[in-house]
């Protein structure tokens, strides 16, 4: 009884913060001096793309050094369907769709070349196959070059709501990473989810299962570039701008260090990392390529004294009060993702 009441504490806290966190990012359009909405779009943009990020290295157990190619293809599509087509009517949502489901389809190429390769093999097709999505956002005309995407305009949604204001921008924005948010919830605490999980603690076991380790990776694999779609899609709106910079290599190692900070594995570690990493980069832009330095000296600390990261830190903290090791070793145990995870129990 006492360690059903201190479960329900534990829940209620951790349930207590995205309600507090929702309502404060509802109130930042009426304060715009107190949290620029601009920068906070900008956050919610980047911590949807290192959501998308985390499912595949925290969920999954597979590294990717090419998902910026992901967020600019998505961008790049999105951007293009509305220069050439808003004038005409056409709804941001198509556009929108349209760049998640290039983004998928991008993924789905990337991840049969590279699936079948394991740790930094797997690492090094995706950094290589990245770089030629850059090499042929420099080359082709309708990208920009080195220019990139200006002017892009961010239309009506269903045709009713104008998003050139900023603040129905904003809330537009939320609702894509409300959206986005849940979405990898839903996906980690699934089946489908126990599964990813399975295969990242061991793959051979799973293997022995039954299961076709590759085909899961893959979907793994195509829903996380999806969501990295989304996340650019959404950013080209919001910035009205693409470049290669959203492409590059750059961006690619920024969201493997905001999941990394914030707590790989986590529901809310990207989140927190990709604040971190953001407000950084905003607060000290004066310093100029000293934020690098800054931004590297905080991995490092994080590294050595939160080896879980920051949320990691946090829940174990919350969470101290648990059982003894032998009562806690027991529930692991019923919870572990391998027992119960014949074919036919995950699909019931």
């Amino acid at each position: 009884m006492k360690q059903t009441m201190k479960q329900m504490k534990v829940s209620l806290k951790l349930l207590a913060v995205p309600l507090l966190l929702t309502l404060l990012a509802l109130l930042v359009p009426l304060f715009p001096g107190v949290l620029y909405p601009a920068l906070v779009m900008k956050v919610m943009c980047y911590a949807l793309f290192a959501l998308a990020f985390n499912l595949l290295i925290g969920y999954t157990g597979l590294v990717s050094f090419g998902h910026a190619a992901f967020l600019g293809a998505a961008g790049y599509v999105t951007g293009t369907l509305m220069l050439r087509f808003a004038a005409s009517g056409l709804p941001v949502e198509i556009a929108l769709l349209a760049g998640v489901l290039t983004a998928a389809g991008l993924g789905y190429l990337m991840g049969m070349l590279a699936i079948r390769r394991l740790g930094i093999y797997f690492a090094m097709i995706t950094l290589a196959l990245s770089q030629v999505v850059y090499f042929l956002a420099v080359q082709f005309k309708w990208t920009g070059g080195e220019d990139g995407m200006q002017g892009i305009p961010r239309g009506r949604l269903f045709g009713l709501i104008d998003l050139s204001s900023d603040s129905h921008m904003y809330y537009f924005t939320l609702g894509v990473f409300v959206f986005g948010f849940l979405l990898v919830y839903r996906i980690i605490h699934s089946p489908f989810g126990q599964i990813l999980k399975a295969l990242r603690d061991n793959s051979a076991r799973a293997t022995s299962l039954g299961y076709h380790v590759d085909r899961f990776k893959l979907l793994a694999f195509v829903l996380s570039a999806a969501l990295a779609g989304l996340a650019g899609a959404t950013k080209a709106l919001v910035f009205q701008l693409v470049s290669l910079n959203d492409v590059s290599l750059e961006t690619s190692t920024e969201v493997i260090l905001m999941t990394l900070l914030g707590g790989m594995g986590t529901v809310w570690g990207p989140i927190i990392g990709a604040t971190m990493v953001v407000g950084l980069q905003n607060y000290l832009a004066t310093l100029g390529d000293l934020v690098t330095i800054v931004i590297g000296l905080i991995f490092v600390l994080c590294v050595s004294f939160f080896r879980r990261g920051v949320a990691g830190e946090l829940l174990a903290w919350l969470k101290r009060d648990q059982p003894a090791p032998k009562a806690a070793a027991a529930e692991s145990e019923k919870s572990d993702p391998m027992i119960n995870l014949s074919p036919r129990s995950t699909e019931a």
